[in-house]
């Protein structure tokens, strides 16, 4: 009895001394995930969240299982879902953007898209650079050109933090693509990369106005003194907010950004709801004109397009009043657009998708004979190349976007951007949040999500026969119809014949006298 007694004591013991042992080995090893979580700068989850933010990645994979049988598919979720997510993530990161077995998209969705491939593509001896295109050629004293056809759509500083506008401007200057401000300014960490930008005049004309809030012209001029200030857009609306200005809670107005943006730290950033000195189309265009002349560099402006009847009067202004007074680049913003705040009203309700507006302008364009003057930038959930190839089929010069380059720089859609609490510290200034984002190995990000995807538009390109993706056309795409049935794009958006000349020679004669008054 007394050995039994003792063998059972030993085990008991030694069971304890194991289960010490094993539990002291655990707490190492939860130490030594922290300690390598917190100092790794690859993944903003982890360092952020160290040791739980892994089971991100376990539940990730266990969903593709469960997803079988409970959940929806990788196509369900919104706003993007997640296989758009993931080709951007692996684009991100430079890893294989194969797949296997098969599509799991609806190729008999109503409005989708397919590219007509020819029996005879083009082959990799035959392919050429893409095309530059010119903007503001023979009006701007400082013409811009790009040969590439996917940039940074507008994310200001305050929307997006310091990190994120440093890892940005670096994988910008890499890629040889252009950086849009956004509305909040211009501030330090956007020029120290040293990319191209576009500076974006929003409706309280943050970075440019004096004390009065009015567009100052001397600081027009500082700001066009930076030679990596390339353009100028004039932001008349939204795609997710059209008809509201720019939104930037309280607590994301920090000292410094309230000191870029001219206003009170701590306190609500409200935009008007447009330009206080833009009320028609001639306004529109005195001011287009104006800060051209005192900046040297080309102006365009943004909008969404809702009620068109404006086009034509723009058109047919420019071609009263002279070209000199044109827009050098309109940048379509749509409904399909995002932002960091905005009424739910606004962004689910209001503004045409791209799909039907880009279609629209550039015909207008084409009728009024201004295709070749004003170039066309199309903005609006085009974040995988087959958005892209299309933009570029219905006859955009180039395709800018925003939330692509969120994920590029680690977002994981967890739509808080309109609080100071995004946890991959892309869209919040809590320090200890944006020290997950590491802008040295973001920037490498965006740098790999911008060239692979103009890599995959030009294998789209070259699968329809053409050497270069600016060569793609109206002809490449069909669209799925109502009944699920593939029709030419032609069919839908055919090409629109050029407005007569003596229509447009008649217009011309009122010149004189509009130009007085105008």
């Amino acid at each position: 009895m007394d050995t039994l007694q003792r063998i059972a004591s030993g085990f008991i013991e030694y069971s304890a001394l194991s289960l010490l042992v094993a539990f002291g080995v655990g707490i190492a090893y939860i130490a030594y995930l922290y300690v390598r979580d917190v100092t790794q700068t690859q993944h903003a989850v982890r360092r952020n969240y160290p040791v739980i933010g892994r089971f991100r990645y376990l539940f990730e994979h266990l969903g593709e299982f469960f997803r079988q049988y409970f959940f929806a598919m990788d196509r369900e979720e919104l706003p993007f879902n997640r296989s758009q997510r993931a080709w951007v993530y692996r684009a991100a990161k430079n890893l294989d953007n194969t797949i296997a077995f098969g599509s799991t998209r609806p190729l008999n969705q109503s409005n989708e898209v397919l590219f007509m491939n020819c029996l005879f593509p083009t082959l990799s001896q035959d392919v050429v650079p893409t095309h530059a295109v010119t903007i503001g050629q023979d009006y701007a004293r400082h013409p811009y050109t790009s040969s590439a056809i996917f940039h940074i759509s507008g994310m200001s500083y305050g929307a997006i933090s310091k990190p994120a506008i440093r890892a940005l401007t670096v994988g910008a200057k890499e890629a040889g693509i252009w950086l849009n401000t956004g509305e909040g300014g211009l501030s330090p960490y956007h020029l120290e990369g040293g990319c191209d930008l576009v500076f974006q005049i929003g409706t309280a004309k943050y970075g440019v106005r004096d004390s009065e809030g009015h567009l100052s012209d001397e600081k027009l001029r500082s700001i066009a003194r930076h030679e990596q200030v390339r353009m100028f857009e004039i932001k008349l609306s939204q795609g997710a907010k059209p008809g509201k200005g720019g939104i930037l809670p309280g607590g994301k107005v920090t000292a410094e950004v309230a000191s870029i943006r001219g206003i009170k730290e701590g306190k609500d950033s409200i935009s008007p709801n447009g330009h206080t000195d833009i009320h028609n189309i001639d306004d529109l265009l005195d001011m287009i004109a104006r800060i051209r002349e005192v900046t040297g560099k080309p102006v365009g402006f943004k909008v969404v397009v809702g009620f068109s009847e404006w086009l034509d009067e723009l058109l047919g202004r420019v071609h009263q009043r002279g070209q000199q007074f044109a827009p050098d680049f309109i940048t379509i913003d749509s409904a399909d657009g995002g932002t960091g705040a905005a009424p739910q009203s606004l962004m689910d309700y209001v503004g045409l998708p791209l799909r039907r507006s880009l279609p629209l302008v550039v015909d207008k364009l084409n009728e009024y004979n201004l295709r070749n003057r004003i170039k066309v930038i199309a903005s609006g959930k085009m974040i995988n190349p087959a958005e892209a190839a299309w933009a570029l089929c219905v006859g955009a010069d180039f395709i800018v976007s925003a939330r692509g380059f969120m994920f590029a720089l680690g977002c994981i859609q967890a739509l808080q951007c309109n609080k100071n609490t995004c946890p991959t510290g892309v869209t919040t200034h809590d320090p200890e949040l944006q020290r997950g984002l590491v802008p040295a190995d973001k920037a490498k990000r965006v740098k790999n999500y911008a060239l692979n995807l103009m890599h995959e538009v030009g294998v789209i390109a070259h699968s329809c026969g053409v050497k270069e993706a600016r060569s793609l056309s109206r002809k490449h795409v069909y669209l799925i119809d109502a009944r699920g049935v593939p029709e030419p794009l032609t069919d839908r958006y055919p090409d629109m014949p050029s407005k007569p000349e003596y229509i447009i020679a008649s217009t011309r004669q009122q010149t004189a006298s509009d130009s007085v008054t105008g």
